[in-house]
């Protein structure tokens, strides 16, 4: 066993008459797909930094057969399982990514920890990759020799008692893997990507590609400015800084990653940088009538570097200059206001509206819009008066009574007549005056006469008589007044 780097590694060697491996240990297999690297304990980080160098060549034909790590001796009673799916999750041209499961049988106590052992192809001398078990199922091997092919085993450790091994069915050639460059753009960047002036652009674009690719950034085909832009690359992103951005950052920024002079991917970012555009130009109150207010405008020269999303309209009354919306998102450049109040005065303004907003000033109307009352002019309509003169006609005549003496009692009867006739009440051809015990009353039409407390003397003929200008109109009837017995 040799040291590399200076860092210690135990091994243990074969007996030189060790028979071939069980052919259970030799099955071959396909190498484990490719996973995405996920760091080490810092326990095991010092460890993985050793790597050992074969001490005992043996003959090409010979197999290396298992070993344990000196340190541990074979315990069949109480040995945990075997660790279970050992995958190659990476490799380059100095280093290993392994990953793995841990037994099926750990037992109540648990794990101590793993070791990771490897061997050269063709020889019988393992060396343990950690100094110290460690309980992470993943561990990066460091260190190695470009154009190596190892074996490489992992046991789980609980006490004295180790596993049995489980190793990689293939040897692992040390080197670098090509892998085709790409750019992987996030989905917000495929189309126009804006900012508004003084905002932070940080963009972080990952990338793939082994052996690492170089990457290069270009503003419609030129150099960028380092004033204006800061980039920062590593193994696997490349971020786009811009700490305060403004409207000449704009444009179409194009990221080149390229392997080997021959492989590369393109992106490009289309950036647009944005502010509040300026307020329309030349509003003029073109005409006034009625309820109603034209009004007329041109596009304001700065747009704010982006298309403009319409016009917001506003009005106010001079007496309470207090602004209401008329309109929103209108596209064209003149419009008619409606629905104003007869007698009041209005100005009007206008903003600009673009992606970032409304305009910060206003276009304003220089004129006042007076909405005049009209003179109204009433023109009497001509019609034929009708003669509604009638003279007195009942009805509704009398009816003949029977009363008992000492109960009130009314005679009613209904006359009608223009102009009103004047209404007279008369008990046997005798006109009834001022007298109180009769009540005459006449409304609308109803003529009524109420006789109070009635003795057998206030039996006998009632006649209510009508007399206007045109002639006079009379019905009657008789009352009698029996005494309870």
């Amino acid at each position: 066993m040799s040291d590399k780097e200076g860092a210690p590694a135990v091994t243990e060697a074969a007996p030189s008459e060790a028979q071939p491996p069980a052919p259970a240990e030799a099955a071959a297999a396909a190498p484990a797909a490719e996973l995405a690297p996920v760091p080490a304990p810092a326990a095991d980080a010092a460890a993985a930094e050793t790597a050992a160098e074969p001490t005992a060549p043996a003959p090409p034909a010979q197999s290396p057969k298992p070993a344990v790590p000196a340190s541990k001796k074979k315990s069949k009673e109480g040995s945990p399982g075997a660790p279970t799916h050992l995958t190659l999750e990476d490799v380059n041209d100095n280093s290993v990514t392994l990953t793995w499961d841990a037994p099926e049988q750990v037992g109540p106590s648990g794990l101590d920890g793993y070791v990771v052992e490897h061997c050269k192809d063709g020889t019988t001398d393992w060396v343990v990759a950690n100094t110290k078990p460690f309980l992470s199922t993943r561990y990066i091997i460091r260190n190695l020799t470009s154009g190596d092919k190892l074996h490489i085993r992992v046991t789980a450790v609980k006490g004295d008692a180790v596993s049995d091994p489980a190793a990689l069915d293939q040897p692992v050639l040390i080197r670098e893997i090509l892998e085709h460059p790409k750019i992987r753009l996030p989905r917000y960047l495929r189309d126009l990507y804006m900012r508004t002036v003084g905002q932070v652009v940080n963009l972080m674009i990952p990338f793939r590609g082994k052996p690492k690719p170089q990457l290069t950034w270009t503003k419609e085909g030129q150099p960028l400015d380092p004033k204006r832009v800061n980039i920062r690359n590593s193994d696997r992103d490349s971020v786009f800084f811009i700490r305060e951005a403004q409207r000449k950052d704009s444009g179409k920024y194009e990221i080149n990653v390229k392997i080997l002079d021959e492989l590369e991917d393109k992106a490009t970012i289309d950036l647009q940088v944005i502010e509040r555009p300026g307020p329309p130009e030349n509003l003029k109150l073109v005409d006034a009538w009625g309820f109603n207010v034209a009004l007329e405008w041109s596009p304001p020269k700065d747009s704010g570097n982006a298309d403009l999303k319409g016009y917001t309209v506003q009005k106010a009354e001079m007496k309470t200059k207090q602004w209401f919306t008329v309109l929103e998102h209108y596209n064209r450049t003149s419009c008619t206001v409606s629905d104003l109040i007869i007698g009041n005065s209005y100005t009007f303004r206008v903003f600009s509206e673009n992606p970032c907003g409304l305009s910060e000033k206003a276009a304003v109307t220089k004129d006042v819009a007076h909405i005049k009352k009209q003179a109204i002019t009433y023109k009497s309509e001509m019609f034929n008066s009708r003669d509604f003169s009638e003279p007195p006609k009942f009805t509704q005549p009398l009816t003949d009574r029977t009363t008992t003496r000492g109960y009130n009692t009314q005679l009613v009867c209904c006359v009608r007549g223009f102009p009103k006739p004047k209404v007279i009440w008369m008990k046997n051809q005798m006109e009834i005056r001022e007298d109180p015990k009769y009540v005459a009353i006449t409304n609308e039409g109803v003529c009524s006469l109420e006789i109070r407390k009635p003795s057998p003397f206030d039996g006998g003929v009632y006649t209510c008589k009508a007399v206007n200008a045109l002639g006079e109109a009379s019905v009657d009837c008789r009352l009698n007044v029996k005494v309870p017995e």
